[in-house]
């Protein structure tokens, strides 16, 4: 792993909360058998020609069917984004990250490269429209971006985590500026989306968090052994094309607009477990959703 991939301190043992109220062992797994029955839905669509004609509507309402069939309550607020081509960014904390974004808007995912040369799942992102970044490759970094772009102004939507990695929902990093920079070559809007889990009427729930050595079926256990999970899904003001002169105002506006928690009280790093790694500033901020803009210090 280069020293420029972004990094995380969340871990499972520091900052994921044992469920208090599990539910019963059957009912998990049911909840699971359920996921993966639209799971392969989804495969037997994307493998056959009829993908090109299911309308966005159809792709939303099964991504929310996904999150719902794991046991967790689906909140969203806001207005509904603007057609044509978009960038949505938002905090990344779980693998439910990626049908809550598509429950908004489906959108062409930016994920690592890696995931292309994996068995079965490699080709089948690729027919699904994922666009891919070379994270071990800086050079290629600008390719990407103009990809991004070149699907942007066709009127696509593209979606990305720009923090690079996932945090515990507590916690978050600061945004990635090089995928705003595909924004502002499109000359399209940029989406904001803020994503907060909750147990019942507690605060926080760390319990979806995918981070550090985590494996995706002890998360996706988790998840589904839960009692009581709600997914909020805040979509923020849009950030019109123009209003920002460069990329690194741009990310520090969309992430003023849908910040991803508070930094402080993590300790040490855990590796990158996320689907995009840009590159960017590495400070940390907390601030609340849609406040004005302030002055931020020129780091990075």
């Amino acid at each position: 792993m280069g020293a420029w991939l972004p990094v995380a301190p969340c871990t499972p043992a520091t900052c994921v909360d044992p469920s208090r109220a599990a539910v019963a062992v059957p009912r998990a797994v049911l909840r699971l058998a359920a996921v993966a029955v639209l799971v392969l839905v989804a495969v037997a669509v994307v493998l056959t020609p009829v993908r090109r004609w299911v309308p966005s509507v159809v792709v939303a309402r099964w991504s929310r069917w996904v999150v719902r069939a794991a046991g967790v309550r689906v909140r969203v607020t806001g207005a509904a984004p603007p057609a044509g081509g978009l960038l949505l960014v938002a905090n990344h904390v779980s693998w439910l990250d990626i049908p809550l974004l598509a429950a908004v808007r489906p959108a062409r995912m930016l994920a690592k490269s890696e995931i292309r040369g994996w068995p079965v799942a490699g080709a089948l992102a690729a027919r699904g429209g994922v666009l891919f970044i070379e994270r071990d490759r800086l050079r290629a970094l600008p390719d990407t971006v103009a990809a991004l772009a070149l699907a942007l102004r066709a009127g696509a939507a593209v979606a990305a985590f720009p923090e690079g990695s996932t945090w515990c929902g507590r916690a978050g990093g600061a945004y990635r500026r090089a995928v705003f920079q595909a924004a502002l070559d499109a000359g399209v809007p940029v989406q904001p989306v803020r994503l907060r889990y909750r147990a019942g009427e507690r605060g926080v729930s760390t319990a979806p968090a995918f981070v550090g050595a985590d494996t995706l079926l002890a998360s996706m256990w988790r998840v589904a052994s839960a009692r009581g999970l709600t997914a909020e899904v805040e979509v923020c003001p849009v950030v019109p094309p123009g209003r920002h002169p460069d990329r690194r105002a741009l990310a520090e506006a969309a992430q003023r607009m849908a910040p991803p928690g508070d930094p402080h009280g993590h300790l040490g790093k855990a590796p990158s477990k996320s689907m995009c790694v840009l590159l960017g500033m590495r400070r940390f901020r907390s601030a609340g959703c849609g406040q004005p803009e302030g002055r931020h210090s020129k780091g990075g």
